[in-house]
């Protein structure tokens, strides 16, 4: 009989625990990229366990970024890794980007034409049955391993993943290469993917996705985090304290000087249009404000698939001072001429829009979501909210509007605060630090 292929071993032991089925030898098949493998995986064990240390010399390194997302797109991941890049650059540093999106769509078509099928037969004899969710994920990490064959992966001194799917892909490589590998989560994935019911609590899907989330923890030298709201998460997956920096994200913002072009206060709210950013409870909140929305106009910044309901909403709540401006190029002018910068999302880690706020010198109003809360601290930085809590919003809101010093006080600390400790250089010059330090210990 046909031995049937399947390229993670590690995937089919968490499932056939879940179905039940008395596990048998499955044969990984992955070209071995370097030679003496003991010797590297001891290498990569000792550098693993051991605490980082004070600031080591500098060396100019050749750095691969590397993410299983298309690059580049619209969104905080995409504005992270140009960051990164163009900040270790500017530090004397090689790097590249890798990603799917830059090789062959003839040469992906091919490899899902022969591998789609090969997964299916291994699921139905195995399990009796497949998921589409399982079945595309392991084709497109099957088709994304084999296009970075290709790739020279022992020229990098580091290897940094950017999400759980690209660890698991270059972890394997680095059995044999024995690099420093690094891994950014920018999202607890399948936490994320239950709480919103894209896939079920207690099925099949929630256990293979939460075992390459275990599993990126194992391969990673060492986790690069955007804020402590990752520790505990992590750490129930298996991830040590040690091997988890914290390091918020910075940016290169080009701060415009602040405008003012009519009499109305202006709102903004800079997001994509996505369930889980709280649009909805923005309007609402708006809805309760009866006497102060004629005193403001508020600018919806962003696209997404809640646009036409959202736009539905708003005709219906007969909020006639809103506006939707979609996706824009031109946030900083944006920001320069916002009053309040609204937020009201129900589930993120950090996003980007609030840094660009903070940047601007716009009050802010938002929820204590993932890490906001660490740079955004109440009544100092900004204004917090629960998630979700339309009357906390349309209260809080309606005090911003009729109180101008506290508006420029909250957005006056909030710049200070980002100049301090959200700037690019703040951010490339702790991560690089890791790397030095990293390397380093792997030269003792």
């Amino acid at each position: 009989m046909k031995e049937l292929f399947f390229p993670y071993p590690y995937l089919v032991s968490a499932l056939d625990k879940y179905y039940g089925v008395k596990s048998k030898p499955i044969t990984a098949k992955i070209k071995d990229k370097g030679k003496d493998s003991k010797r590297k995986k001891e290498r990569k064990k000792k550098s693993k366990t051991k605490k980082m240390k004070g600031k080591p010399g500098s060396k100019k390194l050749s750095i691969l970024i590397a993410t299983f997302w298309d690059y580049p797109h619209t969104g905080g991941l995409s504005n992270y890794i140009t960051t990164l890049r163009e900040g270790l650059r500017s530090l004397g540093h090689k790097v590249d980007i890798i990603v799917p999106n830059q090789f062959s769509q003839v040469n992906v078509e091919k490899l899902r034409e022969v591998i789609v099928p090969e997964l299916k037969t291994f699921f139905e004899q195995r399990y009796g049955s497949y998921t589409s969710k399982i079945i595309q994920s392991c084709r497109l990490l099957y088709i994304y391993e084999q296009m970075m064959k290709s790739v020279k992966l022992e020229k990098y001194d580091i290897l940094h993943a950017q999400d759980l799917f690209t660890a698991n892909i270059l972890g394997r490589f680095n059995e044999d290469l024995g690099k420093p590998l690094l891994f950014t989560p920018h999202g607890m994935f399948t936490f994320s993917r239950v709480k919103f019911n894209r896939i079920e609590k207690g099925s099949v899907e929630e256990v293979y996705y939460k075992e390459i989330e275990k599993k990126a923890i194992e391969y990673a030298t060492h986790m690069v985090i955007l804020s402590d709201s990752f520790r505990d998460p992590l750490s129930s997956l298996g991830a040590k304290p040690v091997n988890l920096t914290t390091i918020n994200t910075g940016i290169d913002f080009k701060t415009i000087e602040r405008v003012k072009t009519s009499g109305k206060i202006v709102i903004s709210c800079i997001a994509r249009l996505g369930p889980r950013k709280g649009h909805s409870d923005l309007l609402n909140a708006l809805s309760r404000m009866n006497g102060t929305n004629h005193q403001v106009e508020v600018q919806i910044v962003g696209d997404g698939e809640m646009r036409e309901a959202l736009e539905a909403q708003v005709k219906s709540l007969k909020l006639s001072n809103v506006r939707f401006l979609g996706n824009r190029d031109d946030v900083p002018a944006i920001l320069s001429k916002t009053d309040i910068f609204v937020l009201p999302t129900v589930n993120d880690n950090l996003p980007i829009s609030i840094i660009e706020a903070m940047h601007s010198g716009a009050a802010i109003l938002t929820t204590n979501c993932g890490g906001i809360t660490e740079i955004v601290h109440h009544n100092e930085t900004g204004i917090i909210v629960e998630p979700g809590n339309v009357s906390q919003l349309a209260t809080q809101l309606k005090l911003l509007i009729g109180n101008e010093a506290l508006r420029k006080k909250l957005g006056s600390n909030a710049h200070q605060y980002a100049r301090n400790h959200l700037t690019r250089e703040a951010m490339v010059g702790k991560i690089e630090g890791i790397y030095q330090n990293l390397i380093a210990s792997g030269d003792e």
